[in-house]
């Protein structure tokens, strides 16, 4: 995990979309959001998830890895990188190999779009977007320790099991304490609103 990255804590998600509206006012996004909002059992259930690319560290992105154009670069400080705009051909190969559903494909512009970390802003120690408009803390950035400052007792996951692989990420998710299975199985989160379980 790295250092100061983004903690998401789906219990505490209100599916208000301020972090979609506040990924799309980034400059480096032209007007588009890098954050998806999900809704996990949508029609029965009000529990929404905010996804943003969980920056994978071993095996390192598999989006990148598949590139055959080596237009997705990872940072050294592990970030991985939104596709570069002259070398992405389109091919769709990162979202396919991304196990989290994270990159899109605009069809239009044929280029691959996901969330950077907001590194314009995390580079200099700013917060990204997200994390700085989401009202209920669903979206925390920060170190681990700070975390665990102002929530005491939390616990959060950085592996996740796809099948016989599993991956290390950057950023963590935020599980129930007494719910935790490590790795986190499937990759999908341990969800709980209300007291209801909504896996």
């Amino acid at each position: 995990m790295m250092g100061r990255t983004i903690f998401i804590d789906p219990g505490r998600c209100i599916g208000c979309q301020a972090c979609v509206s506040a990924c799309r006012e980034c400059d480096s996004h032209r007007g588009k959001s890098m954050i998806h909002l999900d809704y996990p059992d949508e029609g029965h259930s009000v529990a929404s998830l905010p996804t943003v690319c969980m920056h994978c560290e071993d095996p390192v992105a598999p989006c990148a890895e598949v590139c055959p154009a080596d237009a997705i670069l990872v940072t050294a400080d592990g970030v991985v990188q939104q596709a570069d705009t002259t070398r992405c051909i389109g091919c769709a190969n990162c979202v396919n190999a991304c196990p989290f559903g994270v990159p899109k494909i605009d069809l239009q512009a044929k280029l691959q779009m996901k969330c950077n970390l907001c590194y314009d802003r995390t580079a200099y120690g700013l917060a990204p977007m997200c994390a700085t408009v989401c009202p209920t803390g669903a979206l925390f950035y920060g170190t681990l320790d700070e975390l665990r400052a102002e929530r005491p007792g939390v616990e959060v996951a950085d592996s996740f099991t796809f099948g016989s692989t599993t991956i290390s990420t950057g950023v963590a998710m935020v599980v129930p304490a007494d719910r935790v299975q490590w790795p986190v199985p499937g990759g999908l989160p341990i969800v709980e609103v209300n007291g209801v379980d909504v896996r």
